[in-house]
């Protein structure tokens, strides 16, 4: 980030935790063609910022060996190649016939297992029996660590989801997803209301968008978010009683090669107008951290709404909810901390440490910032210094046992702010 952008950005985005992401002017997506005359600091500044989604040529992922390798003739998924590469994994797939619990229900498969139904599929016209499946949330680089599909762009390097969950090594937020013509993901917003970033190995997407907060035209009589916002249902006033108020979706149809962009919060529902493959990240940064605390603090009030239901106080009340909290979320208000705190530490010691040092195989921030620049650092920490601030602030945080915490949560504050005075300097 080049020093204007970063002594801007505050002013351009002044408030992040208050104030609502600004929707897409005219329905138009902008179209990011080439590379060499589009830079991080652009992408920032234009898109992250302002929370605004864009499309990238086929340009930006021509070099990924998945693009060549998983690619057949006519452009079609080479299922042969894929079987005799991954034959042996295991996999989540999705029924897109099928509704559980507003989603589609999921089971584990051999992944040539999977690979023979496709073939049978588009062997008799894209129907089946089985129904429509649709393989979803495939780790794939955690489950093959020493094979490189394809890269991050630079525009989706600072990535703090990954690298938080890189560090502690329970999970990641790094998927494929394989499907034929007429599978399809429900309506849905992404994981924390992260960003997302999705990539057309091969094959076409159908993409609906809402910008943040135009969901809620789209609840039903209950309060309940529709399954698919394309079923004529949403049209009927006696079900959806504000779905006209709603401004039409964004569409975009996702050509092989491009990378689409998803916004903060943006609700969306995606279609395979193909046998398509891509690969999808979900990532959060000092843009959105702010959006994804104040998304668990929405989740937490609506599970405490749930439980003071009940006619008898649950024991241990507070860490009941965290609990519940967790269950539906992912993560609670402990890790929540210790995520910002796995993020501070490792920029405060880019910062006293510079950006020479070998940065160790479990973390890649430091080769993320040596590419964006010390200042992305700076700003990373003071977004830090926000959230960390208003976590810490938080009673229902400070109901928690925080003796394990190390360092505590004051400490780790007047941490960062030192390192922000030093780094100022």
């Amino acid at each position: 980030m080049d020093r204007a952008t970063f002594a801007s950005s505050n002013a351009f985005f002044r408030d992040l935790g208050n104030s609502a992401p600004a929707a897409q002017p005219g329905g138009h997506v902008d179209f990011i063609d080439r590379a060499d005359s589009f830079s991080y600091s652009q992408f920032f500044r234009d898109y992250l910022l302002p929370n605004r989604p864009c499309v990238f040529s086929a340009g930006f992922t021509e070099d990924w060996s998945s693009r060549r390798s998983w690619v057949g003739p006519g452009g079609k998924p080479d299922l042969e190649h894929l079987r005799q590469r991954f034959g042996d994994a295991v996999v989540p797939v999705a029924n897109c016939d099928a509704k559980e619990y507003n989603s589609h229900p999921k089971q584990q498969l051999p992944f040539r297992e999977f690979v023979e139904y496709w073939r049978e599929y588009i062997g008799n016209g894209h129907r089946s029996p089985r129904g429509c499946l649709y393989l979803k949330d495939w780790h794939l680089t955690r489950a093959f660590p020493e094979q490189e599909f394809y890269t991050t762009p630079v525009y989706f390097s600072s990535d703090w989801l990954n690298e938080y969950w890189d560090a502690v090594g329970l999970d990641d937020f790094r998927f494929v997803y394989m499907g034929p013509k007429g599978s399809w993901t429900p309506f849905h917003a992404d994981v924390f209301r992260s960003y997302s970033w999705s990539a057309n190995v091969c094959g076409r997407k159908r993409w609906l968008l809402y910008p943040a907060g135009q969901q809620e035209f789209l609840r039903d009589r209950h309060g309940n978010l529709p399954f698919d916002v394309t079923a004529p249902a949403l049209r009927d006033p006696g079900i959806y009683p504000r779905s006209s108020r709603s401004q039409p979706p964004l569409e975009i149809i996702q050509e092989a090669g491009e990378i689409v962009f998803v916004p903060s919060g943006w609700h969306h529902q995606v279609h395979n107008l193909d046998d398509t493959i891509s690969i999808n990240h979900n990532w959060v940064n000092g843009c959105n951290v702010a959006v994804m605390w104040s998304f668990l603090q929405d989740e937490l009030a609506a599970v405490q709404r749930e439980i003071r239901q009940w006619e008898n106080p649950v024991e241990d009340w507070h860490l009941q909810c965290q609990l519940i909290l967790k269950s539906c979320t992912g993560i609670d208000y402990k890790e929540f901390y210790n995520f910002l705190k796995v993020i501070a530490e490792n920029r405060i010691s880019i910062l006293e440490k510079g950006l020479d040092e070998e940065s160790s195989p479990q973390n890649n921030s430091r080769a993320a910032i040596s590419t964006l620049g010390m200042l992305h650092a700076v700003f990373d920490l003071k977004r830090t210094v926000k959230v960390l601030s208003s976590l810490s602030a938080n009673e229902d945080f400070r109901q928690l046992e925080l003796s394990s915490l190390c360092p505590a949560p004051e400490a780790l504050l007047q941490h960062l702010e030192a390192a922000i005075d030093t780094a100022l300097l």
